[in-house]
């Protein structure tokens, strides 16, 4: 590993990164919270000096072009974690304890939504917008967005995209990396700004619709109000809609380029993980609504919305609530939960397994399965009509086995500090699948993370933080050939 292309890299997109960190200062001089600039332009400064110290004299542009697999683990797996630390700045500035704030600032780039708030009125505005601003960063890759705006990533992005986005590799959509990222965030950008524009068609307030906008296209799920700024509102168009775009977000990237962009709606139900994403969707939906009609919650015209709305936004690891739904029926929270399992599409907002990988495990299955009975048959795996190759089928159930084992371990670990089963097993799942609020009365869609101890946050903000990246960085740090540091010779130095 070279690590001056490492370094020149993380310092590249710092600098640049600093300039995103002065966004909340327009948004704090719209309201008039002149204290809360204070924070930002702090944070800002700090980014843009880490930056600077971490560049190299001798750099040259065209190195950056030079870097590896190996070297693009680390540039995502370093960044990501620059930006956290830095993201922890205007927490500590507002009051929050310094595991708090580390928390508060995790849960946000990674889009969890979880959180360590109880008391909302103590913060200023402009301290929610940086909470659904990170959000909106973290939700399609802070490196995705560097790669786009930035030509000196013209070659070397391909590479870390592909790292900070594990299974997009088959997704680029147009010969350039550049041109696919910059298309990616176009849509993006636009599904935020028309959410937002029919909220506030709604009645919805400006601030609000907002921060609700840049944490649902996200996948995130933070909200400006204590709880739940959908449950505090309980109206039903903003509900449906706010619902809707979370399903969006649950859709592969490449499909929504395709829909949106080259208008192939068709393409939709010609993607096979899209079918079972809509299946999921519609069969939860429903026999949710019947389980809640039948314990008599709602009617069963009544139960429909708050069913689809919790369906959708467990399983795009949003985390909104229209309900509190702690108080439904253990059948209906049972279901839930085993939603929070699976995730929505792989290459899109969603966190989790991924449902595309769930899909190659059962086929997998299936075929091995078959070859008890026929083991000199050839039973090729396909995705869409396509066969899948037996190393990415291979490399898809490691990730599972990966995925899985790491909840085990910390949903046991968890259960042992928390003396809470509950407790453990969903506020574990909830931030290894970057979910945020889990099942139960303490890290349940109206509670907080406030009230476990120090190191079960210190466990979930580790979760939270492998959850984003996928799990593919930080497995890679544990291979012996991730440390070996290249050694470049004076001769080649002095060219």
């Amino acid at each position: 590993m070279n690590l001056k292309y490492v370094y020149n890299s993380i310092s590249l997109i710092l600098r640049y990164f600093s300039v995103l960190l002065l966004i909340p200062c327009i948004c704090a001089l719209i309201l008039k919270e002149y204290n809360s600039l204070i924070p930002f332009i702090c944070a800002s400064l700090i980014s843009f000096l880490l930056g600077l110290l971490l560049h190299s004299k001798n750099h040259k542009n065209e190195e950056i072009n030079n870097i590896n697999r190996t070297e693009a683990f680390a540039i995502v797996l370093m960044t990501w974690g620059l930006i956290c630390l830095i993201g922890v700045i205007p927490f500590l500035y507002f009051g929050l304890k310094p595991i708090d704030a580390l928390f508060e600032s995790v849960s946000g780039i990674t889009t969890t939504g979880a959180t360590i708030l109880k008391d909302f009125t103590l913060y200023p505005k402009t301290m929610f917008f940086w909470r659904s601003f990170s959000q909106w960063l973290g939700g399609l890759g802070i490196i995705v967005l560097f790669a786009a705006i930035l030509p000196k990533f013209s070659i070397a992005g391909r590479q870390m995209v592909f790292a900070e986005m594990p299974g997009s590799k088959d997704s680029q959509l147009t010969p350039r990396i550049r041109q696919t990222a910059a298309a990616l965030w176009s849509i993006y950008f636009f599904l935020t700004l028309i959410e937002c524009g029919i909220l506030i068609y709604l009645k919805m307030p400006i601030f609000d619709a907002v921060c609700t906008s840049l944490s649902t296209v996200s996948g995130g799920g933070f909200s400006p109000k204590a709880d739940s700024l959908i449950y505090a509102y309980g109206m039903s168009k903003i509900v449906w809609v706010i619902a809707v775009f979370m399903f969006i977000a649950g859709i592969n990237f490449t499909l929504q380029y395709k829909i949106f962009v080259k208008r192939k709606i068709l393409s939709l139900f010609k993607d096979e993980e899209f079918r079972i994403y809509f299946l999921i969707v519609l069969i939860f939906t429903v026999f949710i609504s019947i389980t809640l009609a039948t314990h008599h919650f709602y009617d069963f015209k009544n139960s429909i919305r708050p069913a689809f709305f919790q369906v959708v936004t467990i399983i795009s690891t949003t985390g909104f609530a229209s309900v509190d739904y702690s108080q439904w029926c253990l059948r209906a929270k049972v279901l839930l939960f085993m939603l929070m399992f699976t995730g929505a599409s792989i290459g899109s907002a969603s966190g989790g397994v991924k449902l595309l990988r769930i899909i190659l495990i059962f086929k997998y299955l299936k075929r091995q399965i078959a070859k008890i009975h026929h083991p000199n048959g050839v039973y090729p795996i396909k995705i869409n009509k396509v066969i899948v190759h037996e190393d990415v089928v291979r490399q898809m159930i490691s990730f599972v086995f990966f995925f899985y084992a790491i909840f085990v371990i910390t949903a046991v670990l968890l259960v042992l500090i928390e003396q809470d089963v509950i407790t453990g097993l969903s506020a574990a799942i909830a931030t290894i699948s970057n979910l945020g609020p889990g099942i139960g009365n303490v890290v349940g869609p109206m509670g907080s993370y406030a009230d476990l101890q120090t190191l079960s946050k210190i466990i979930a903000i580790f979760n939270m933080f492998i959850g984003r990246l996928e799990l593919i960085p930080f497995l890679a740090i544990l291979h012996p050939d991730f440390w070996s540091i290249k050694k470049i010779n004076n001769l080649q130095k002095i060219k």
